[in-house]
């Protein structure tokens, strides 16, 4: 009886770990530029590093998906609709073993040329990047959205007359006790921290404080590190890379500002995404324009960074990556070359190397890993 106990053991173990070996790579594209279905799920195998296509979305109502959000159950994915004045933000019902998204509803994002979205249990929220705002929904029990329900306009401009001719909401990321919530101004160079009251029905982000970095550097996208004491900022205009250490008043401190670009480069920069390693250890963003290349970073357990290497993305303009939740593999979207490259990561030193694997598809702009 043992002896077949063992071995029932061990396939149930065998089982597991092979489900937790898989998961589905959400692709959210733009689909004005190329021929783009909208939404790609592709099953991606994080110990070979294989990949199948699983499903697409295809109707009039998915245009340019950019950026998407799944919901804490795993049942809903959101995105924001990039197009101009006429952008909307969408709600899908997801079938995560069928990898199919069903469409729900949308409603207009309030702003243009949303770039940016969060999403938990009762909102949706909203950064509009050319409208310069933040828009909050309300969810239905049905997973579907409402109209926004609150509407936060930023006011202001920065030194770079091209880009910071007036306020830009590139992001919004919860604070990892969600009491508060984190809003980068490319357009103001600040970083704006609001207060969140989840179950508030019109008022439920007020602003706390703003801090400012530096001028003309345009903050694009922040991260915490994994125990939430510190927040890095990626800063797209200039390559800025800064350091914060952050308490749970939701006070961000100044540690350290440190540059991503390399030595003696010459030519357009554009920085981009930022993201940390599943074990909390590492550190990695990556830089459009002519740069095209991901940087690797050790964190100290003071918060502070050590380069590790700069690499090649292998191809034009890495506007997002993701890391498998296995971290054994990031992923480098290109939304010029149309194509994801896969590397291996190693775990223990952070460095990547090219296996040779590509995804190609129309212009992915966003990658999200979700459970099968």
């Amino acid at each position: 009886m043992k002896k077949i106990r063992i071995v029932l053991f061990s396939a149930l173990a065998f089982t597991t770990s092979q489900a937790q070996s898989k998961f589905n790579l959400l692709v959210g594209t733009y689909t004005n530029t190329c021929q783009s279905n909208g939404i790609y799920v592709y099953e991606f195998d994080a110990v070979s590093g294989s990949f199948t296509l699983k499903n697409s979305t295809e109707n009039e109502n998915v245009l340019s998906p950019s950026y998407l959000s799944v919901s804490a159950d795993n049942k809903f994915i959101y995105a924001v609709n990039e197009n101009g004045t006429q952008s909307t933000v969408s709600a899908f019902g997801y079938n995560s073993a069928k990898g199919k998204l069903t469409f729900l509803n949308k409603n207009n994002s309030l702003g243009a040329d949303p770039c940016h979205l969060i999403n938990d249990d009762k909102n949706v929220i909203v950064a509009n990047y050319s409208g310069g705002s933040i828009a909050v929904f309300k969810k239905n029990a049905d997973g579907s959205i409402t109209e926004a329900q609150q509407l936060i306009q930023h006011e202001g401009k920065g030194p770079n007359e091209a880009r910071q001719e007036k306020a830009h909401v590139h992001m919004v990321v919860f604070s990892p006790d969600k009491k508060f919530v984190l809003s980068n101004d490319l357009g103001q160079d600040k970083v704006f921290i609001y207060k969140y009251n989840a179950s508030a029905k019109h008022e439920m982000l007020t602003l706390k404080s703003t801090v400012d970095v530096k001028k003309g550097s345009g903050p694009r996208h922040l991260t915490f590190s994994k125990d939430g004491k510190f927040v890095y900022l990626l800063q797209e205009l200039d390559g800025t890379l800064t350091t914060f250490s952050y308490d749970k008043t939701g006070k961000l401190k100044l540690l350290k500002e440190t540059n991503i670009i390399p030595k003696d480069f010459k030519g357009a920069n554009s920085s981009a995404a930022i993201k940390i390693s599943p074990d909390g250890k590492f550190l990695y963003v990556s830089d459009r324009g002519d740069v095209n290349m991901i940087s690797v970073y050790k964190i100290a357990k003071t918060g502070g960074l050590e380069l590790v290497e700069q690499v090649s993305t292998q191809g034009k303009g890495p506007r997002d990556f993701a890391i498998d939740p296995s971290g054994n593999y990031l992923l480098a979207g290109h939304q010029y070359t149309n194509n994801i490259i896969i590397f291996k990561r190693d775990k223990i030193t952070g460095k990547l190397k090219d296996t040779g694997k590509k995804i190609e598809l129309c212009s992915p702009v966003g990658l999200l890993f979700t459970k099968i």
